[in-house]
């Protein structure tokens, strides 16, 4: 990797790309609780909708963490953006798997909380790229 790309985006891409096979290890684990029936219609939605999301908002942190490693940011705004980046994807794509359990009180704020982290990450990184 260039310089650019070294410190916390470096470490941030390492981070999701390990994570994509557990994603895929979802899909093959909601696969099989989809043959057995074990889901009812509504954890059955969930449980799609926070693989879905975890998917597609890992592919969305690795492209952002490119864009960060050319960015403008110094090294503190990009720790913060790739933590940012983090745990928005893990409390977005999380907050969805969190309405699986009997009692879900937390999972709309865990959900909500993450795509406002995200959408922080973006910002931040949309500004690095305008200043870079």
């Amino acid at each position: 990797m260039t310089t650019s790309a070294t410190g916390p985006v470096q470490l941030f891409t390492v981070i999701a790309l390990v994570s994509l096979p557990t994603v895929m290890f979802g899909g093959y684990s909601l696969l099989g609780l989809l043959r057995k029936g074990k889901l009812t219609e509504t954890q059955r939605g969930f449980f799609r909708a926070g693989h879905a999301h975890a998917g597609v908002l890992l592919v969305l942190a690795l492209l952002t963490l490119q864009l960060l490693g050319h960015s403008g940011l110094g090294a503190t705004a990009r720790w913060i953006t790739c933590f940012l980046l983090l745990f928005g994807v893990l409390g977005q794509s999380g907050g969805l798997f969190l309405h699986l359990l009997p009692r879900r009180g937390l999972a709309h704020g865990v959900t909500a909380g993450g795509g406002l982290l995200l959408a922080v990450a973006m910002l931040m990184t949309a500004y690095g790229v305008a200043v870079g």
